[in-house]
């Protein structure tokens, strides 16, 4: 039995199984992406749901994990060494997974850093400019409703973002060609949620981007993100 009492996250949300990764998390774009990886890996794990309605991770207990207060987390109870671990940043939980089993990155040096290159593509690109998009055209729009340029600013580079994207993917299933990776698990969450979440399917004509609806299609598709879109619960 795997001992987590080093980390203070357990005592607020205790580990029914404490010899599987512990999944800290919501279903937002960030947080789905970690239950998809996980799914598609076949590791066992356990979710635990952070509140954002109750600040759940801005308590001290989740900030022990990650001192950015922000989901996903997770704590890996047979990290390297087969010493437990504790990440945070959805690029750096998904690198660390695909390394760990040798699945969803490329073997060879090359194809391995191609995909790296896309996966920071979404971390630093897609991620903050849809987000912000999100932000100014839902969330935010009375507090700009005299002035259009926050909204088109960001709207204006996710577009530009989703081109990038398009071309990528024409002719290909995949972003990395034939391969299903951490590339495409970190950057189509943002694409779905920004329709979802957001409304934005027409303010970013996504019908001009046909490639990327259909490899969007694709990912939704598959039965690992069909679980793991839909996790952690909420607890009731």
């Amino acid at each position: 039995m795997a001992d987590l009492s080093a980390f203070p996250i357990t005592k607020r949300w205790p580990a029914q199984n404490p010899n599987v990764i512990q999944l800290y998390s919501l279903q937002t774009p960030n947080g789905v992406k970690i239950a998809i990886a996980l799914e598609e890996l076949g590791l066992p794990y356990e979710p635990h749901y952070i509140s954002f309605g109750t600040n759940n991770q801005k308590s001290p207990e989740f900030l022990s994990l990650n001192p950015n207060g922000r989901i996903p987390a997770i704590m890996d109870p047979n990290g390297p060494g087969g010493k437990p671990i504790g990440l945070f940043e959805s690029g750096a939980i998904l690198l660390y997974l695909a390394e760990k089993t040798g699945q969803l990155l490329p073997p060879d040096a090359v194809g391995r850093y191609e995909t790296i290159q896309w996966v920071f593509f979404q971390m630093a690109g897609v991620g903050p400019m849809f987000g912000q998009f999100g932000h100014f055209y839902k969330f935010a729009a009375d507090k700009v409703a005299n002035n259009s340029y926050p909204m088109e600013r960001y709207r204006d580079e996710a577009k530009r973002l989703l081109s990038v994207l398009e071309a990528r993917l024409e002719g290909r299933q995949w972003i990395m060609g034939d391969a299903y990776t951490i590339a495409d698990i970190t950057t189509f969450p943002w694409i779905r949620g920004a329709d979802i979440f957001y409304g934005g399917r027409e303010v970013l004509d996504y019908a001009k981007f046909p490639s990327v609806m259909a490899w969007l299609e694709r990912c939704i598709a598959r039965p690992a993100s069909a679980k793991g879109l839909n996790i952690p619960v909420k607890p009731e």
